[in-house]
């Protein structure tokens, strides 16, 4: 059907565990008893725990049919069974209109009898974008409705059909109603829709993957313990409860106290067993490989889960907040990221998961790669984190009034040109010019270093070029970090044409006329040319050598450090001589040298790692971490920096990161750095703090 919407539904069939709660509760009452002989009992404390896998491994287990969902389409709202059958149905003759309340997120069904609500739309699986969409295509009347729908029908139906929906995704009070406001939004995006399935495709960003490469590939960040480890740890749990038990059958398992041992052991290494199951279902990855191509994402383990779209197929992508199936149960769940995908024909192609991704890292990826992205609203533009609260209330009380350079320092004129401020040359310590959220600002030291001063040059009615060549004809200390380096830039790429390289011909030929020394003899690389016209020029410093700043980590951050080891070394001395205690002496006596030897482990531990600890440098030529005896972890070029600062995406450690200039996470930095001190850093040596902002690009810096 041309216009069809199917609700998310979880897989008909999937390999778990049936009734393990009863067979472990069983497994530990057979525990209990004593059965005779021992081998027996053992091997039926076995047996009962394993069936349950065994039943789910079963084909007729595995083979369910398919979850009930709901359809819309032009036949009407029906919910479907696993038989393929109606269980409910509305049909498009008896439908007058379509509502979403937004206090509650149910949709609801008017018709020529009244209204009827049939249900939240995240248990339908359904998400209002879709519905709204799918429902003007066929010719439903869409509406979106403030409040509940119990306020649409019987008051005592009311305790009835309260229930949490979708109030998370309707957009706060503005200016419109609220249901105004969530209308407009879903009209919006209908509009990008309709936009991108009527355009010609759009190419991709150049420098981006050619038809047929690998793509660009972007994984969940994983929360510790990884899947590897929680397999590791769920199967030792279940072998060291296998193992306990049959020591104690082999021991004879004679008195109640052993075995109830035993019952502790099974039911140990059981809940091990599926508490390892239900952490790796939870922890699967969503991994995305994006081409010019295709699209091809994973939600789940499993071939199955694969889902691969051709680009020529895809129209929009809507990144934004959706559904997910629960891995545990395989309802409908909201999700704080998702991408729903649509044809040319406006039709659903496909929900792909996106939890645990950075919803701008994606948008920004699909957009490279030439998806027409579409998401919920536009962002909030970020505003400096610095105010006009140190503005002299002088500068208010005179009107038309402008910063000026004046007697050897600065002053505050009138419309007329009259000083009536004036901050001596002695008391200004420095001046900083910079680059705050796409704006020219400045910063006033005073002659001991501290800030006492900072605002937007447009509030002060002057330039910064003004600002800049007057104070440094007047003698000021002026920094403009951003200035210099475009210039340097500028130069660079302005003189690098004159170093032509010689013909291949005469570098063959000096290099056969050159000593056997080496390959240079004792000349420098830039100086073996045979143009007498070449200039030779020294390579700009790069990210490590050029002068800049160094920052470590902070010292609350090493002193905790320091302490989670020792507290790790002294809980593990500890438990090691609860466990080895009756073998060597007694608990006391083990404590008394292995609670001291923990302390110096942790401690000597911890400082050769301290010792060679990871810094970062920040400099005009880029970012660079380096270790204290110099070796280089990674360094990155200026050209190469879209932006440096927090990364807001959740489930995302460490949080710090170093992003392109089209918002592709570069580099993470794994140690946590005085984020004041590196936001200066970055703004006096010219590098964005920040995400990079698609809405108002800011290189090179204002007025250059």
């Amino acid at each position: 059907m041309e216009h069809e919407l199917v609700g998310l539904a979880g897989p008909g069939g999937r390999w778990r565990p049936v009734a393990a709660g009863p067979f472990a509760l069983l497994a530990v009452a057979l525990a209990l008893l004593p059965i005779r002989p021992v081998w027996l009992w053992a091997a039926l404390i076995g047996a009962v725990a394993a069936i349950p896998w065994l039943l789910g491994a079963a084909p007729e287990a595995r083979r369910r049919r398919p979850r009930p969902y709901w359809r819309l389409s032009a036949d009407g709202l029906e919910r479907i069974g696993p038989g393929g059958l109606s269980m409910i149905g509305y049909e498009r003759s008896r439908i007058d209109g379509l509502a979403i309340t937004t206090g509650d997120g149910v949709l609801t069904v008017f018709h020529r009898f009244g209204r009827t609500a049939v249900g939240g739309l995240t248990t339908m699986g359904l998400e209002p974008l879709t519905v709204f969409v799918t429902a003007r295509r066929i010719g439903i009347p869409m509406h979106v409705l403030d409040g509940e729908a119990s306020d649409l029908l019987d008051p005592a139906l009311d305790e009835a059909l309260r229930a949490g929906g979708l109030a998370g995704d309707i957009p706060p009070g503005g200016p419109l109603p609220r249901d105004h406001a969530a209308e407009k939004r879903l009209l919006d995006q209908e509009a990008a829709l309709l936009a991108a399935a009527h355009e010609p495709p759009r190419p991709a960003v150049p420098g981006t993957d050619a038809p047929g490469a690998t793509g660009l590939r972007l994984d969940a960040a994983a929360a510790p313990p990884s899947r590897r480890r929680i397999a590791v740890l769920g199967s030792l749990a279940g072998l060291l409860g296998a193992f306990m038990v049959a020591r104690i059958a082999v021991e004879g398992a004679a008195g109640f106290g052993a075995r109830l041992a035993a019952a502790c052991w099974a039911l140990a290494a059981i809940a091990g067993v599926l508490g390892a199951r239900r952490r790796l279902l939870r922890a699967a990855p969503v991994r995305w490989r994006i081409t010019v191509d295709r699209l091809v994402v994973r939600g789940r383990p499993g071939r199955r889960e694969v889902v691969e779209l051709p680009s020529a197929a895809v129209a929009a992508v809507v990144v934004g907040p959706g559904l997910r199936l629960d891995p545990l149960t395989g309802e409908p769940r909201r999700a704080d990221l998702a991408a729903l995908v649509f044809g040319h024909r406006l039709e659903l192609l496909a929900r792909l998961p996106a939890h645990g991704l950075d919803g701008f890292q994606l948008a920004h990826a699909l957009d490279d790669h030439g998806y027409r992205v579409v998401t919920p609203g536009a962002r909030p533009p970020r505003r400096p984190e610095y105010g006009l609260d140190g503005l002299p209330e002088i500068f208010a009380q005179v009107p038309g009034g402008r910063l000026v350079v004046e007697g050897g320092g600065l002053g505050w004129a009138d419309a007329a040109g009259d000083v009536v401020l004036r901050m001596p040359e002695d008391r200004i310590g420095g001046i900083e010019l910079l680059t705050i959220g796409g704006h020219a600002w400045v910063r006033l030291y005073d002659s001991d270093g501290d800030e006492f001063f900072a605002a937007p040059l447009s509030a002060l009615r002057i330039s910064r070029t003004d600002l800049r060549e007057s104070a440094r004809r007047a003698g000021l200390p002026v920094n403009d970090a951003e200035y210099d380096a475009y210039l340097s830039a500028a130069f660079h790429s302005a003189v690098s044409p004159f170093a032509v390289p010689a013909p291949e011909s005469e570098v063959a030929g000096a290099t056969a006329a050159l000593p056997s020394g080496g390959e240079g003899g004792g000349l420098p690389a830039d100086a073996r040319t045979t143009d007498e016209f070449a200039i030779a020029i020294p390579a700009p410093p790069g990210p490590v050598t050029a002068p800049g700043t160094l920052l470590d980590a902070t010292r609350k951050s090493r002193a905790g450090t320091y302490g989670m080891s020792v507290l790790l070394c002294e809980a593990v001395a500890l438990i090691g001589a609860a466990w080895l205690g009756p073998e060597l002496g007694g608990f006391s006596a083990t404590a008394s040298w292995s609670v001291p030897v923990g302390l110096l482990v942790g401690l000597a531990g911890y400082w050769l790692y301290d010792r060679n600890r990871s810094q970062l440098r920040v400099s005009s030529a880029g970012l660079a971490v380096v270790t204290r005896r110099g070796r280089v972890e990674w360094d990155l070029g200026r050209d190469r920096i879209g932006g440096v600062g927090i990364d807001e995406a959740a489930e995302r450690m460490p949080r710090l990161v170093v992003w392109n200039p089209s918002g592709r996470v570069l580099r993470q930095v794994t140690f946590p750095p005085d984020l004041d001190e590196l936001r200066r850093a970055c703004e006096r040596y010219g590098v964005p703090w920040g995400p990079p902002d698609e809405d108002r690009p800011a290189p090179p810096p204002p007025e250059l």
